[in-house]
């Protein structure tokens, strides 16, 4: 039993089924527990587009400051250098700051950094400014997660961690036709100043509604008892957790995963438009369609593994071979990208592609967090995210290199997409043949 179930069982005692009449303990009923998660996905929704700018902007950016393509891939993984850095400070801010704190503290940074180079356009700023941004998102996903999952049950967090991850997806169909619009009618300083402009709306949001939940160490601890106490789960080495064949093998497909997304993010408009011929206009509203499909995929995985979790399926079967799957199709069908001529099918191609390899994140991100005890999650997925940043260091700038010598840029952006795709398809087969987070979470408790 970990710690979350047993405020919840606390609870329950006290009140009936999720329902505490006493204590630190929330209330808890699905529609609060969804209200909470929405704050969550609403931060998410802002990262997201934080993150998609460079790839709206990127275009009008490079006329003005006179960038080749291989510097604006570079500038897009120098941020996830330091996106990959700040990962591991996940862990620290969640022991000595509450998640309240953290992520306002966080979304505040968010807000205030892309603003120097509003004044100030040049390429030394832009370089600097999305580092800064990078370094203050790192520890963000893992503390999101940690936020939202304080308010499920570990068998209930397939859905919730699709929405989550389906926020990037809600940010390009939703924010990047406005973004666009907004760059270019107004320019590219306009993109910029109306995302701190929402950064602050989420944080009014924030203050005024956010409560942790019940499914944390921190609210065990405002309502524990001698008997809940000698219930909680010990911590184990650190080692234990991220040396096990389900951790390892599951951060090399995310990786790679995330390395797809980080080059959709950096240089589909641009693939769109310098690539396949489309208007600015056009390849900024077309940038929401990979995300259309992988949101659709997404919710639906998530609704259905979690059914299935409920029914008793093992967690291998819904959370690694499901998303595993999904990965291996991705790979398969951007392999033959370079072979489509046709610029509608090749749009297709990509978007059906990311979709499918989108399942991937809310899946193995519940897989990894069913490995550790429930105080140890922020630091176990700060840890695993901040791995999966790693697919970022490379993508964006490699995508950059090979436009940058290919014959054409259609020919380059769809190579740098076919490499993706099979370093995906030999990532999923390894995750199937390794990963088992049932087995080796019985591994870890032992070494307690």
């Amino acid at each position: 039993m970990t710690t979350g179930e047993i405020a919840h069982d606390k609870s329950a005692a006290a009140g009936g089924p999720g329902r505490p009449t006493t204590g630190s303990t929330p209330l808890v009923t699905p529609g609060r527990a969804w209200s909470m998660t929405g704050l969550v996905i609403f931060l998410y929704v802002v990262n997201y587009a934080d993150k998609a700018v460079l790839g709206i902007i990127a275009q009008p950016l490079a006329r003005e400051l006179g960038m080749s393509s291989s510097q604006i891939g570079l500038v897009g993984s120098l941020f996830f250098v330091t996106f990959t850095v700040g990962g591991f400070f996940a862990g620290p801010l969640n022991k000595y700051m509450t998640l309240r704190w953290a992520l306002l503290a966080l979304g505040l940074t968010w807000s205030l950094v892309m603003l120097p180079l509003v004044v100030s356009a040049s390429f030394a700023m832009l370089v600097v400014t999305r580092m800064l941004l990078g370094l203050a998102e790192g520890p963000s996903s893992a503390l999101m997660h940690t936020a939202a999952y304080s308010w499920h049950p570990p068998a209930k967090r397939g859905l919730p961690g699709a929405f989550l991850a389906g926020s990037a997806s809600v940010a390009k169909i939703a924010l990047a036709p406005v973004l666009t619009f907004i760059t270019v009618e107004w320019g590219w300083r306009a993109a910029l100043i109306s995302l701190s402009i929402l950064g602050a709306i989420w944080m009014g949001c924030w203050l005024l509604g956010w409560k942790e939940g019940p499914y944390t160490t921190r609210a065990v601890k405002g309502a524990e008892t001698a008997a809940s106490a000698a219930q909680t789960e010990p911590s184990v080495p650190w080692r234990k957790i991220f040396l096990t064949r389900t951790f390892i093998s599951c951060a090399i497909l995310i990786m790679v995963v995330y390395a797809l997304t980080t080059v959709v993010l950096t240089w589909l408009p641009s693939y769109f438009e310098v690539g396949l011929g489309y208007s600015a206009l056009q390849a900024g509203s077309m940038f929401a369609l990979p995300s259309i499909i992988g949101l659709f995929l997404m919710i639906s995985s998530g609704t259905v593994t979690d059914r299935l979790s409920a029914k008793g399926y093992r967690s291998r079967v819904v959370r690694i071979i499901v998303p595993a799957v999904g990965v291996l199709i991705c790979g398969v069908i951007l392999v033959f990208l370079p072979s489509i001529g046709t610029p509608a099918l090749a749009v297709a191609v990509v978007s059906i592609g990311y979709g499918f390899g989108a399942i991937a994140f809310p899946l193995i991100n519940a897989a990894i967090s069913e490995l550790c005890p429930p105080q140890q999650t922020a630091g176990t997925m700060g840890v695993f995210l901040a791995l999966m940043a790693v697919g970022g260091l490379v993508a964006p700038y490699g995508t950059g290199v090979l436009v940058d010598n290919a014959a054409t840029a259609a020919e380059g952006y769809a190579t740098a997409f076919q490499v993706i795709g099979a370093l995906g398809a030999l990532a999923a087969i390894l995750v199937l043949f390794l990963a088992d987070p049932e087995r080796d979470r019985t591994i870890i408790r032992a070494a307690a």
